[in-house]
């Protein structure tokens, strides 16, 4: 169904899709990691109307209550989060900027699951039912892009970044991309990627250390590099349409929107064997280019190896099975 109003821009008017959304909330956290345990330190919101037009924006720090993380990446110091508020202190007045509308986001199930976590702390829900991946939209419209970095879809747009990593550039930059974005979509017919977010109603924090010396440095991302040995067997390869499961061998390739080094620390914690090749043993490749020239992509075609990208195997880290016996 399509509704009696045009889309601003376009060569000739054009129905906007009566299904698609009211409002959208296009937001960034910069966070001190990507385990369950991390905590966000920094969040941006651009609130837009449905046709995407900007109506304002907000911005915060937070008091992680702990270690800040990679600083060289955020720049977010111990010192200036000191006397930032904490999250229960900032809680409501998200909420107000999030409510009634769809979460967007690049890479949008990890900003959710933060999201998620950080509410449940506060004993309160995130006030969001619907999410939108921007990595995903530019996969349903086709775009000419390199790899699925933020840098690369904002250049696609001509848009400037520049504090990149800061959580409010990051934001508007977002915001002023998924504008043409969405009038491409909505001109084309194209179905938006909504998936739905179900809110965390119980958490408990597992004991975090402050940072020792030798901790984060700029150089390494933990204070070893060196992986132990994944304590569960193979369970084989990963099946489409269910869960992963501890111990399958998972392997990436390519251009990622968050940092390599991170999602293996997320698959590691998480019971999953992190594979430095890949062998007829791998159970999942994880590239956001399946097509690629990469070693790893044509011996995953070589060997019928699964292959999911960045954004799916974020989801599927959601929910990973135990192993046989625990």
């Amino acid at each position: 169904m399509l509704e009696d109003r045009t889309i601003a821009g376009a060569s000739s008017p054009t129905p906007w899709p009566a299904a698609y959304p009211r409002g959208y909330a296009v937001v960034d956290v910069e966070t001190t990691g990507l385990a369950r345990d991390d905590r966000i330190i920094s969040a941006a919101v651009y609130r837009l109307d449905a046709r995407g037009e900007v109506e304002d924006h907000w911005y915060t720090l937070v008091n992680p209550e702990r270690d800040p993380g990679p600083v060289w990446i955020h720049g977010l110091t111990n010192e200036l989060l000191a006397g930032a508020p904490l999250f229960a202190d900032v809680a409501e007045e998200f909420a107000a900027r999030l409510a009634d509308r769809v979460l967007v986001a690049h890479n949008a199930v990890f900003d959710w699951q933060m999201i998620a976590r950080e509410y449940a702390r506060a004993r309160r829900e995130a006030p969001v039912r619907q999410r939108l991946c921007t990595i995903a939209l530019s996969k349903e419209l086709g775009l000419p892009l390199p790899n699925h970095k933020l840098e690369s879809l904002a250049a696609h747009f001509g848009v400037v970044q520049r504090r990149a990593h800061h959580a409010l550039d990051d934001a508007r930059v977002l915001a002023e991309a998924f504008r043409p974005s969405l009038l491409a979509a909505a001109a084309g017919g194209v179905r938006l990627p909504l998936l739905e977010c179900r809110p965390l109603t119980e958490w408990s924090d597992r004991p975090v250390p402050r940072q020792q010396s030798g901790g984060y440095r700029a150089s390494s991302w933990r204070p070893s590099r060196k992986r132990p040995a994944c304590p569960h067997p193979n369970p084989g390869r990963y099946e489409d349409g269910k869960r992963l499961k501890q111990g399958m061998r998972v392997a990436f390739s390519g251009d990622t929107s968050v940092e390599r080094e991170l999602l293996e620390d997320r698959a590691t914690e998480a019971g999953l064997h992190v594979a430095t090749s890949l062998s007829r043993l791998t159970s999942l490749l994880v590239t956001n280019d399946p097509d690629s020239g990469t070693s790893k992509a044509a011996k995953a075609r070589q060997y019928g190896t699964p292959v999911v990208d960045e954004a799916a195997f974020g989801q599927l880290l959601r929910d990973v099975e135990p192993a046989d016996g625990d």
